[in-house]
């Protein structure tokens, strides 16, 4: 069964000689970024190895959640749901996005508490997080059989229609004077003083004066080619879409056994709720001491694999010049396998839980690469030592979700505009001024 299948977005056949913001990465943030720098006035162009959301942007859950982030998050997916409220009008298409709940089970007291005193991060954004009791999942999801001593309801969080979204904001920047580039691999950025003057593509070069990476899990390779150490690793999640039927849940679930959300076409995307697939690749090793805390915290949760992507990313060129194909231009989509062991007994334990589920019927299923910093936090930053380059990337899982808000303060950075939140949390420069690397579970 073949993977996701975005709207298609045709790119543009003219390459623009000079724009003031050359967008590199053309999912959901970098297309996020490139409109809200649009409606701003700036040129831009939006520069994509491959198709538009054709990795992780429309691989994701499709989740849109505030609950359970990391509390360093929180003020900036609290305005990532204020875009995505009025997302549908402001791009002129739909997106899928729907205000339906999320709905994590909890399997212990411990857990419920835990869920309770993670609220607080979110009461001043009024967002109407509660915890459940047994009765209120009971009420909430007749007919199922959901065991839980409690779950942690948010009635604020929703969902959207990864293969749509990113196209949608990305050709509603078109109309506001973007210029849309797929199948043009940036292979570098030029630099004039040591600032950013342009950046060299596969089609020819663009005159500009920032440069927004929004590369995903390309990301790491890109900056490493400038000498730059962006500390990442890719984190592999397998996922299956259902054909339309009645009777499933209308808010979306999280237990251990399964993630599930409604579609937008009446069936469903089902995954495992804790459960992703680590390839060891050679940076395993180079950053193995960097994850140490967040795979302390996640272990459990991680199979662990080792195959072909060892020896792939082992052979891959990690500096070329700038007069020479990139590996960019030689793997235009990453596409991981799905795992069958992963998703094998999937729709028999949603069935369980919800009996109408039994009756579903497997659409499609595909894997996607999550790109995973140390804090599991990503970074939304200017370089230091580089004016005019940027980074926006490392979203860790929660990329989909906070892409609108992440674009916002982006482009705020981009053109010194007061941010929409403090980004100091997202600083680039963390990994190297004595910060502590760590997620924060916000108990």
């Amino acid at each position: 069964m073949p993977g996701p299948r975005p709207t298609p977005v045709h790119g543009d056949a003219d390459l623009p000689e000079a724009v003031d913001v050359v967008v590199i990465g053309g999912g959901i943030i970098g297309a996020s970024t490139a409109l809200e720098l649009a409606e701003r006035g700036q040129r831009v162009a939006l520069c994509e190895k491959g198709g538009v959301g054709h990795e992780q942007s429309s691989r994701n859950w499709g989740w849109v959640r505030i609950s359970r982030r990391d509390p360093r998050e929180v003020p900036l997916m609290a305005e990532s749901l204020r875009v995505w409220s009025g997302l549908n009008e402001r791009v002129g298409a739909e997106t899928g996005y729907r205000r339906a709940g999320i709905a994590f089970m909890c399997d212990t007291e411990e857990e419920v508490g835990n869920y309770d005193r993670w609220r607080r991060h979110v009461e001043p954004y009024q967002i109407g997080a509660r915890i459940l009791s047994r009765a209120e999942i009971k009420e909430m999801f007749p007919g199922a059989d959901l065991p839980y001593p409690g779950a942690l309801y948010t009635p604020e969080d929703g969902r959207a229609e990864p293969q749509r979204a990113a196209p949608a904001i990305a050709e509603a920047a078109r109309a506001k004077g973007a210029a849309i580039l797929t199948e043009c691999a940036v292979r570098g950025i030029e630099t004039t003083g040591g600032a950013v003057s342009g950046v060299v593509t596969e089609r020819g070069p663009i005159a500009c004066s920032a440069v927004v990476l929004a590369g995903g899990a390309w990301s790491n390779l890109f900056c490493g080619n400038l000498g730059l150490d962006l500390p990442m690793l890719g984190v592999v999640s397998h996922v299956l879409r259902t054909k339309p039927l009645e009777g499933g849940p209308e808010a979306a679930v999280w237990c251990g056994e399964f993630a599930i959300r409604k579609r937008l076409d009446g069936g469903y995307t089902i995954s495992r709720g804790s459960g992703n697939t680590v390839d060891i690749v050679p940076d395993s090793f180079r950053y193995g001491r960097r994850f140490f805390s967040a795979l302390r915290m996640q272990h459990r949760d991680l199979s662990f694999r080792f195959g072909g992507r060892f020896f792939h990313e082992l052979n891959r060129p990690k500096r070329w010049r700038l007069n020479e194909a990139s590996p960019f231009e030689y793997e235009r989509v990453f596409d991981p396998k799905p795992s069958p062991k992963m998703l094998r007994n999937l729709i028999g334990a949603v069935a369980k839980s919800f009996p109408a589920m039994a009756a579903a019927e497997i659409a499609q299923s595909w894997a996607g690469c999550i790109d995973v910093t140390p804090d599991a936090i990503p970074v939304i930053s200017a370089v230091e030592g580089t004016p005019g380059f940027h980074i926006a990337t490392g979203f860790s899982g929660h990329g989909f979700g906070i892409g609108p808000g992440a674009g916002r303060l982006m482009a705020d950075i981009v053109t010194g505009s007061t941010p929409c939140v403090d980004p100091k949390e997202f600083r680039f420069s963390r990994f190297t001024d004595g910060s502590k690397i760590a997620p924060q579970e916000g108990f």
